[in-house]
């Protein structure tokens, strides 16, 4: 019995013991401790809150995107790019500034590239599309290939064979990457590097001759041949 109580005593102790001193270091720390624990409760909140946040804006982002995208499809770029008159909703350019953040916002960037295009600016259709995030996989090809073409249209022919490139290595495949090599290419000639140009269309040749573009490939490096 007295073995017990002695036990129990003895834990007792280490029990006050171990308390007085965890009040201890909390009494030398509590403004550490107290701020320390306020941040993380406010790093946790601010998390929450931007969950939420982004989550309102991409509802509404969409909602305004999918008004402009009818307007796109009826060939009325002007007014899917800036919206209505009246400014009841927003446009392409408008959505791709205001929502940034969410995942129509990305996509609005690259619909006003298009729209810009099509109304002939090729200046700023460069630009939206220089800011678009494009997709992993074989739905990112296209947008990459249209902001070579941006570049080519410009004239900026070096960095157009830069993004064809990357169009072609975006997603390996027999169609879009046989075209985009043949879009280097064509870049690299305007660009005067002929041996570049060599190389793509050879590319073409030797790794995809099953593709549609081989002839077209044969016919450069034929032309090539003959300037050498």
């Amino acid at each position: 019995m007295s073995d017990r109580l002695s036990r129990e005593h003895l834990e007792s102790d280490a029990l006050v013991s171990g308390y007085a001193r965890a009040y201890e270091i909390y009494h030398q720390h509590k403004n550490s401790i107290i701020f320390g624990t306020l941040a993380v409760l406010l790093l946790i909140g601010g998390g929450i809150w931007y969950y939420m946040d982004v989550q309102v804006q991409e509802q509404q982002a969409q909602e305004y995107l999918s008004y402009a995208e009818q307007l796109f499809q009826q060939g009325e770029y002007e007014q899917a790019l800036h919206g209505d008159d009246e400014g009841s909703t927003i446009g392409f350019a408008g959505i791709a500034n205001d929502f940034s953040r969410t995942s129509a916002g990305n996509l609005a960037k690259y619909y006003a590239a298009v729209s810009e295009s099509r109304l002939g600016n090729n200046e700023e259709a460069l630009a939206f599309i220089e800011q678009f995030n494009p997709p992993d996989g074989i739905l990112g090809v296209g947008p990459i290939s249209f902001h070579a073409a941006m570049l080519s249209n410009l004239g900026e022919y070096d960095r157009a064979v830069e993004i064809y490139i990357k169009a072609a290595e975006w997603d390996d495949n027999d169609v879009t990457t046989p075209q985009n090599l043949l879009n280097a290419a064509e870049a690299a000639l305007e660009a005067g590097d002929e041996s570049k140009a060599n190389e793509y269309v050879t590319r073409i040749i030797d790794d995809y001759g099953d593709s549609g573009f081989v002839a077209d490939a044969r016919r450069m490096q034929g032309m090539l041949s003959a300037r050498n």
